[in-house]
């Protein structure tokens, strides 16, 4: 990404935290702090969460992380945010090798962040943990959701669809065409640290705003 480390400034917070207070109480919306980013490396992340509950009650918070970076002081920060509806961990493989390959970070350091997450779950942690893999075939994801299901029975599988990022990631198991279904994330503003707002959460370069 050309914006890759790019901090949002603290002004274009507030003014999206001040825009937001503007829908009505009554109308439920979800809030994600985090756009093609690891949300838990943001040192303000936890000050935004707690100003989000405190001005923004009618807000639901999402979070996707790869898990690396929750370490038990975040965890416990996590405990404390209210509203959260749900947190998805993009694990992506279960093989040591597949997974360093692929993601880049340590295999035994994620797992042990999420046996801690794990043994947090339904404590502290009060809202739903997906961990989630881009499907790579019937057999690798079967296995995946087993292993889950027997490592991690608190936590839910999920296998999604890849995408092709618009062009950006060439896939050959992306669509070519336009699907009949819509897409469920037609109201999403998604917001880049830069201020631009991309017309699709799929256009992580902002290149349509």
């Amino acid at each position: 990404l050309e914006r890759k480390g790019v901090k949002m400034p603290d002004a274009l917070i507030e003014k999206v935290l001040r825009d937001l207070a503007d829908i009505p109480g009554d109308q439920a919306f979800q809030f994600a702090p985090y756009k093609v980013s690891e949300p838990f490396i943001e040192p303000r992340l936890f000050d935004i969460l707690a100003q989000v509950n405190a001005r923004l009650p009618n807000a639901r918070i999402s979070l996707i992380s790869n898990g690396s970076p929750l370490t038990a002081a975040n965890i416990d920060k996590l405990g404390r945010v209210r509203n959260v509806a749900y947190l998805n961990i993009s694990l992506n493989a279960i093989e040591a090798a597949e997974y360093e390959s692929l993601m880049q970070l340590p295999f035994e350091r994620t797992v042990s962040r999420l046996d801690a997450l794990h043994a947090a779950s339904g404590k502290g942690l009060a809202f739903p943990i997906r961990l989630t893999r881009v499907s790579g075939g019937r057999v690798a994801d079967q296995a995946f959701v087993d292993w889950v299901e027997d490592r991690y029975p608190a936590f839910q599988p999920a296998i999604i669809p890849r995408n092709d990022w618009i062009g950006e990631v060439p896939s050959p198991e992306a669509r070519s065409a336009v699907p009949d279904a819509p897409c469920h994330r037609w109201f999403d503003i998604s917001v880049t640290a830069t201020g631009v707002v991309a017309m699709c959460c799929m256009d992580g370069e902002a290149k349509y705003p």
